[in-house]
């Protein structure tokens, strides 16, 4: 399956290595995304937890707000506008009345308008071997529904890290028409050692549809790994485009 030639577009993806203090994220991803749109792509995706990456829950709080005056997506915002593409944020955090936060996507579109939000559906609450757990679900509260939205080339699934490992979403997204699905992603270097290649490879297989998945990568300031490696896969499992583990 390919999207035929006059529905063909340039798409990028951004590999950060976030820390825990927004400003300096931002920079590296505004550098990058304006990296990416210099070289032709028309469509960029950041990954998972792009305006920072903090495990204890205060601090993580102390830096976010509500969306109505979320400044990273503002900023984000005003950027699309300015370069003209559609830029994916693949997420943010943002405060909830609850107390808790939405791992939240956002889509803007070239005029700086949202026109699409996704919270992440499933929590990773896991535990793996050499002692290394994850409790998203004491911090953020999850999203209810599977987002599709239309760019000018097609339909985009939208869906967020450990929602890969549930196939039943992205037979949702394909049932709705999607031919692109997006995974951003925070995948920790032991599952994405493990899994990352195979289970992107199978989404993209099983729902017909070309997979985009920007991913962190490296060490990070709070001392979490995660795999990196930023993928492109054609329907057919193909992998188009990869970046390192480090980069």
């Amino acid at each position: 399956m390919t999207l035929p030639s006059e529905r063909s577009f340039r798409a990028g993806l951004v590999q950060l290595r976030s820390g825990r203090s927004v400003a300096p994220n931002m920079e590296m991803a505004e550098a990058l995304i304006r990296r990416a749109a210099g070289g032709g792509a028309v469509y960029v995706q950041t990954p998972e937890n792009t305006a920072i990456m903090e495990l204890e829950t205060d601090r993580l709080l102390s830096e976010l707000e509500v969306e109505e005056k979320a400044a990273p997506l503002k900023r984000l915002q005003a950027l699309a506008k300015e370069l003209g593409i559609w830029l994916h944020v693949g997420s943010l955090g943002m405060k909830l009345s609850s107390g808790k936060v939405a791992n939240r996507s956002y889509l803007i579109a070239p005029d700086g308008e949202i026109v699409a939000r996704y919270d992440k559906l499933h929590m990773f609450d896991v535990d793996l071997a050499g002692g290394e757990s994850y409790r998203e679900s004491r911090t953020f509260h999850p999203g209810a529904t599977a987002v599709l939205a239309d760019l000018p080339w097609g339909r985009l699934g939208m869906s967020i890290c450990y929602d890969l490992r549930f196939p039943a979403l992205y037979r949702a997204l394909a049932t709705g028409g999607a031919d692109v699905i997006a995974v951003p992603a925070a995948f920790t270097r032991q599952t994405g050692e493990a899994h990352w290649h195979v289970l992107l490879r199978a989404r993209a297989i099983e729902a017909g549809a070309y997979v985009l998945a920007a991913c962190q990568g490296g060490l990070h300031e709070n001392g979490r790994s995660t795999y990196g490696h930023s993928m492109i896969v054609s329907p057919w499992g193909e992998v188009l485009a990869e970046a390192g583990e480090d980069a």
